[in-house]
């Protein structure tokens, strides 16, 4: 790729702005597609905004391989509704009250209507993918959501483990975050029919751009604030989720007894006391190190790429990160 004048975040997604007003209006729309006894927890959980990173990496990759067309809206909606879907089932698995902002669908319903809504979000959006005349785009699609749902039993199976190696982590998140990345990235190029070499490498940032992510949203659940994320934070060591910092710190060998008494305590984990023996094993910083490093491979990766303003856009979602993590 040719040096050019970088672009900001902001900047990123004003290019995509229309395509993006698109997608909103389209998800939020989907409700009308259910039983009128479903659509209003379809359209509870579907308006309650968010991020819209999916959407914006297979726009991006769109237009930095091509045009945007309908079928990368398609494409960008149906990955939003296996993102939406997934977060319902987190939140129940998690017990979180909070979701942007707003009560949670299991916070507001119980588990159990929770649980089929979510199931029926799936179904929506794998019935969506058949849509295209292209049956590979579907089929990677459907992977994709299977590969979510397989991350999320894995993880589950090795709550409050303390054999959970880093090996185990970084498998286990790229497949419940990454693989979506990966193919929002991935799907963009191939509908824009760009090269296989382009195509893969495109599938390898959003890759290494959703492990990164993950990485600094395990950062931000330990030490962030509830105020800054809408969202209820602290729930992955209450449920028995050891991250990357968590798992670092058990490897530097400090302590050894108080983190384990503290990570095997299944009711109000004293956060402070955690922050501040996470930063004493420097695990923190070191969780840090490694995401931002996938960064750098990530934006390697871009360097198969012509470049124009799309492509820029992609760094300039990369650079946001690294600037998101570098307050750790």
């Amino acid at each position: 790729m040719t040096s050019a004048e970088p672009i900001s975040f902001a900047q990123a997604f004003e290019l995509i702005n229309p395509h993006l007003y698109t997608v909103e209006e389209r998800i939020r729309a989907q409700a009308k597609a259910f039983d009128p006894a479903v659509e209003g927890y379809v359209s509870y959980v579907c308006g309650a905004g968010g991020k819209r990173l999916r959407p914006a990496l297979a726009l991006l990759s769109a237009g930095a391989t091509g045009k945007i067309t309908a079928s990368h809206v398609d494409l960008a909606v149906i990955l939003e509704l296996i993102h939406i879907a997934t977060l319902v089932h987190d939140d129940i698995m998690d017990g979180a009250e909070l979701r942007r902002d707003q009560p949670s669908a299991n916070a507001k319903w119980g588990n159990a209507i929770t649980v089929l809504l979510g199931d029926c979000l799936f179904a929506h959006a794998l019935r969506l993918s058949t849509n295209f005349s292209n049956s590979d785009i579907s089929r990677r699609i459907a992977d994709a959501a299977a590969e979510v749902c397989s991350g999320e039993i894995v993880q589950t199976q090795r709550r409050f483990d303390l054999k959970l190696s880093t090996a185990d982590y970084y498998r286990i998140i790229e497949m419940k975050t990454a693989a979506l990345f990966s193919a929002a990235c991935e799907l963009g190029a191939f509908i824009s029919e760009a090269s296989p070499p382009v195509i893969g490498a495109l599938k390898s940032f959003g890759s290494k751009l959703g492990v990164a992510y993950q990485i600094y949203d395990d950062i931000l659940d330990l030490a962030g604030s509830e105020e800054e994320t809408g969202k209820t934070l602290g729930t992955d060591l209450r449920k028995g989720k050891f991250t990357l910092p968590v798992l670092l710190m058990l490897q530097s060998g400090k302590d050894p007894a108080t983190i384990r008494s503290l990570l095997l305590k299944e009711d109000a984990v004293d956060g402070e006391l955690l922050v501040a023996m996470l930063g004493s094993a420097g695990a923190l910083k070191a969780a840090k190190g490694v995401a931002l490093r996938l960064i750098g491979e990530a934006l390697a990766q871009l360097d198969e790429i012509q470049d124009n303003k799309y492509a820029r856009g992609l760094r300039a979602i990369a650079d946001h990160l690294s600037t998101l993590l570098e307050r750790f």
